[in-house]
């Protein structure tokens, strides 16, 4: 059993990838059963799709891997506290498990003082989540030099 922060090692070099093509810098990867199902990583820009979230990408993917659209057995990592747009759809997946690097305390679902996640999704917070701020911060100090 690998432990949460292997993964989010694995999401925060997605987040690297999605830096170095000029996206906000966030990976999300879907594990299930200990094997990665799904990986996404921001590709709004490149898309030109505002949907085109690391969540999303993650979530499209392991769905199209078990052949359904729930994913209650599934642990979503991801370096950045998701947007409502992807709580929305974590609660559609009715998503067993949420480990969430960095909080957004601008555009974070948790800002919203309505539950959006499925009652059944546990949460963890702030794995990896300092390295996962540091590579946001980078990416933004970048954007206005």
């Amino acid at each position: 059993m690998f432990p949460d922060e292997y993964f989010m090692e694995i999401a925060l070099g997605l987040a690297e990838e999605a830096a170095d093509d000029g996206e906000i810098p966030v990976g999300a990867v879907v594990v299930s059963h200990n094997r990665i199902i799904g990986k996404g990583r921001n590709q709004t820009e490149q898309l030109s799709d505002v949907t085109a979230h690391a969540e999303i990408l993650a979530l499209t993917a392991a769905s199209q891997y078990l052949g359904g659209k729930y994913l209650t057995d599934c642990t979503l990592y991801v370096t950045l506290e998701p947007c409502v747009m992807c709580a929305g759809a974590l609660y559609w997946a009715q998503l067993g498990r949420l480990v969430i690097g960095a909080p957004d305390t601008k555009r974070g679902y948790r800002r919203i003082d309505t539950p959006l996640l499925h009652p059944k999704t546990r949460i963890e917070t702030g794995v990896l989540g300092d390295e996962s701020q540091a590579l946001l911060m980078k990416f933004f100090q970048g954007l206005r030099t």
